[in-house]
């Protein structure tokens, strides 16, 4: 199982929450005029409901005191239309809100899943799946249903608790300050809530994802986990981080609980001292009946507004703290293009690495490089073997052709084109790749192989299949290259999706090939027909073949021996067979069965 590991170096635990949440205004900008008249929509009702009081106040003073029951009967008729007026238009603010919204969330879901194409393997190396998952649905769940509500209401409630308290002071100023009395303890608390629910809210966020990755690396891995009976051990990995987040949860409840309890009680013990004072008012004739009915109705219509606060603040940190988890990735560093120009040579050159080392950016200091001063020179229409022990080096070396990962020092080029100075579209048109371990999509048979060139057809894809020797089995599939193949191509067997992934490999004609032990899971005979197939392949392209059974290197014209992240010797299959020990045995049988 995953450990709980979740990079958040741009966390700052002393952050801003307005300033996070300033960062959606990009999103937000184009549907401002909807969501200003929202607010303005929603003002205008709520402030409706501190008209209510003072209608009360005439019915009272007037009709009622003075008996006079047609002046009821329209007095009991304006409350009415008041209150429909009030349903109407916070029903027209949902309706302004709905659409917009939903489009924000779509565009940030867009840019976040565009975002993550564009980012380096190392970045994708570091953070687990579930992590990215969680950002790109719940956390974005949370923002949308922040602008939706929170950020609408904290101005509604509080232009309505300040036109109330207004409205308060002015029909009694001496009541009104003791409704006042609470203001200064609920500012502090607030504050000091938020800052202990944002730091709960971050960590349960982060729990999410880490429970996410639990239960997608479960599914993925499901005959891993059946076959080797470790269903129980399974659930109790997921029910211990079950358990993290359900105490987190709590923690969040017991806080949540806290402020809400102290917003309640605070403003109800003012508006009950206001009552007593009131009444002893107007027994003294001091205060109408009817201003006191007004006062305390007023009091009232603010309980929401007031009571509110912490619910509202509580979704405002969540949502800045999924703001916050957003733009850790969106402000992670994309794979850097470069701007010079690249010179290639006039005549075909092959592919030469020129002192090349790599060392993975997060390795420790003194940890040796992976790939120390590589020298190596394939020929034009040449294919070259490579060969190494396990943690040789071999599938880092061969994934700096296309840049999936960066050369940390030296040149790598290809046909004397520097590849850090070409444009990766470029690059990567030049260079297909088919990796050991085969990845397919859930789409057809077909869609998986014309992934590797743009444009192809079925002409080319029947090649690419004829090569891959995968045409026999695919044209028994129900549906033949139509059949879609299911997430990760699980469907088919490990040979079937080794095959499938070396037909797109080479469904492009590439100029230069890289392919890393790309027959591994296919038997002897299989392995023979698509060796006897892909020699054709071969003769028209400059091709880099990572190998570890002699079958495989004798498809190359010259063998590289990478030990220890270095060229140990180049030669023919023969050649290195009598003249290295360490080739000799790794082509032995004994060296096979250690890679």
């Amino acid at each position: 199982m995953p450990s709980e590991h979740v990079p958040t170096e741009n966390a700052a635990p002393g952050r801003s929450t307005t300033r996070t949440l300033l960062r959606l205004w990009p999103y937000v900008r184009p549907v401002r005029a909807r969501l200003t008249t929202a607010a303005f929509v929603a003002i205008v009702a709520s402030l409706l409901s501190i008209v209510i009081p003072l209608v009360l106040k005439w019915l009272v003073d007037g009709p009622v005191a003075a008996g006079d029951t047609t002046g009821v009967w329209f007095g009991a008729l304006y409350l009415l239309l008041l209150g429909v007026a009030e349903a109407v238009l916070f029903g027209i603010r949902r309706w302004l809100v709905a659409r917009p919204l939903a489009n924000v969330e779509a565009t940030m879901r867009a840019d976040l899943y565009e975002r993550l194409q564009r980012l380096p393997i190392a970045f994708h190396d570091r953070w687990a799946s579930g992590q990215l998952l969680s950002r790109g649905t719940t956390d974005l769940m949370l923002v949308r249903m922040f602008l939706a509500f929170p950020l609408t209401f904290l101005l509604v409630n509080g232009v309505t608790i300040l036109a109330g308290y207004v409205l308060l002071l002015a029909q009694d100023w001496s009541l009104g300050l003791v409704l006042l009395t609470p203001v200064l303890p609920l500012v502090a608390l607030s504050n000091l809530f938020e800052r202990r629910y944002g730091v709960v809210a971050r960590t349960a966020q982060d729990q999410v994802g880490d429970l996410t990755t639990v239960v997608e690396e479960s599914v993925l891995g499901i005959r891993i986990v059946k076959g080797f009976g470790r269903h129980r051990s399974q659930a109790r990995a997921f029910r211990a981080l079950a358990e993290h987040l359900r105490g987190t949860e709590l923690a969040k409840a017991r806080l949540l609980a806290m402020i809400w309890s102290v917003i309640t009680a605070l403003p109800e013990l003012a508006i009950g001292a206001t009552l007593v004072l009131g009444t002893v008012q107007v027994a003294d004739g001091d205060l109408s009946a009817g201003t006191l009915v007004a006062f305390l109705s007023t009091a009232l219509a603010l309980r929401w507004p007031v009571e509110s606060i912490g619910f509202l603040l509580a979704m405002s940190q969540e949502a800045a703290t999924a703001t916050e988890r957003y733009f850790e990735v969106m402000d992670a560093p994309e794979e850097q293009e470069t701007t010079g120009t690249t010179k290639g040579t006039t005549t075909p050159d092959g592919v030469r690495f020129e002192g090349v080392t790599f060392r993975y950016p997060d390795a420790p200091d003194e940890a040796p490089p992976v790939l120390d001063g590589i020298d190596l020179h394939i020929r034009p229409g040449e294919t070259m073997a490579l060969v190494g022990g396990t943690g040789s080096g071999k599938t880092t070396l061969t994934a700096l052709v296309p840049r999936l990962h960066e050369a940390t020092t030296g040149r790598i080029l290809l046909d004397g084109a520097d590849i850090a100075l070409m444009e990766r579209e470029k690059l990567r048109s030049l260079v297909s790749m088919a990796f050991e371990e085969p990845t397919l999509f859930s789409a057809s048979v077909g869609e998986n192989v014309l992934m590797g060139a743009e444009g192809a057809g079925d002409p080319e894809l029947r090649r690419a299949l004829g090569v891959a020797q995968a045409d026999g089995f695919v044209d028994r599939l129900p549906e033949k290259a139509d059949t879609q193949v299911g997430e990760q191509g699980l469907s088919l067997s490990g040979g079937q999706r080794q095959r499938l992934a070396l037909a797109r490999a080479v469904v492009g004609r590439p100029r230069f090939l890289v392919l890393d032990d790309p027959l591994s899971a296919l038997d002897v005979h299989t392995e023979a027909r698509v060796e006897a197939a892909l020699r054709e392949v071969l003769k028209e392209t400059t091709a880099l073949v990572v190998a570890h059974r002699p079958s495989t290197v004798m498809l190359a014209d010259r063998v590289a021996l990478l030990s220890h992240g270095r060229i140990a010797a180049v030669g023919t299959h023969q050649e290195l067979l009598r003249s290295n020990a360490e080739y000799a045995w790794l082509m032995s049988g004994e060296g096979n069965e250690t890679r």
